[in-house]
Parts: C-alpha cells; sequence; structure tokens
C-alpha cells in the first residue's frame, strides 16, 4: 500500500534574497519614531514575505548619532541605569552625560528594547551599525538612503 505522509503539508520556499543595505541620517529625527521604524524594518515587517520567525536580510547603517534629538525635558530627566550585580554597583546617567559621552548606546538601547526578547532578537541587533559622525566604514555595500516618515 503507497501512503504519500506528506499530502498535507504546506511548504513555505522563500526566494533568495541578497542583503539590503540601507543608511539613516539620525540628526533629523526624534529618538523614539527613528528606533521604532528601524525595528520595524529589522524585524523585515515591511516585506511581502515577512514570517515572525524569520530574519531578514537587511543591514541598517545609522550616522550622527551624536545629534539624535528628544522632545520636551527628556534631555535633562531621562535616565540610564546600570547595575554590575555588586552591593552598590548601581550607575545613573542621565541623556545629556551619556550623549557625551557614549551617543551609541542611546540608539542602541533604544532599538534593542523594541526588539523581541529572544535569540531572534539578538540576532537582529547585530544588523545595526551605529556611528556617531558622518563616517562609516560601508561605502563599498553602497547603502541605500531611507528617508523615515
Amino acid at each position: 500500500m503507497n501512503l504519500n505522509i506528506n499530502k498535507n503539508k504546506t511548504i513555505i520556499k522563500a526566494p533568495e534574497e541578497k542583503i539590503s543595505w540601507y543608511i539613516i541620517d539620525a540628526k533629523t529625527y526624534k529618538l523614539g519614531r527613528l528606533s521604532s521604524r528601524i525595528a520595524y524594518i529589522l524585524k523585515n515587517k515591511n516585506n511581502i514575505n515577512y514570517l515572525p520567525h524569520k530574519k531578514g536580510k537587511i543591514k541598517i547603517i545609522i550616522i550622527n548619532s551624536k545629534q539624535i534629538q528628544v522632545t520636551g525635558n527628556k534631555s535633562k530627566q531621562k535616565t540610564y541605569k546600570q547595575h554590575s550585580g555588586r552591593p552598590g554597583g548601581l550607575k545613573i546617567e542621565v541623556f545629556e552625560k551619556l550623549q557625551k559621552r557614549i551617543p551609541n548606546r542611546i540608539l542602541e538601547h533604544a532599538i534593542k528594547g523594541m526588539l523581541p526578547k529572544n535569540s531572534l532578537g539578538r540576532q537582529l541587533i547585530k544588523n545595526v551599525k551605529i556611528y556617531p559622525d558622518n563616517l562609516h566604514p560601508h561605502t563599498n555595500h553602497k547603502p541605500i538612503k531611507l528617508n523615515i516618515n
């Protein structure tokens, strides 16, 4: 007796895509709008072949991260906390000071908070390259300028 076991299974094959490189200038955007849009693109939700468990072939370059804007009094009131795990190891830093010291960490923190909290999110955050100035080493990839509305 010949039984076909795989008769009722649906197999979805996505076509092989090449890696798309995008570049975003952060100085003209607000922190929340920019990071939510980047997380949306990283999760590949703008693609017709979106699957929640699949990683897209998208890499994003962010330049001018030290000129990112926030609204209201967030520059004086927003705090970033770090704890070493030791007693008394809590360090609190205000947005303005962190922006002068490590401007990339602000965008990394915002984008990472909007990605899934699992192994997929950890893989996706590696596809974001953040630079504090106009200069970046990815010119040979010919990144496409991305405008976020």
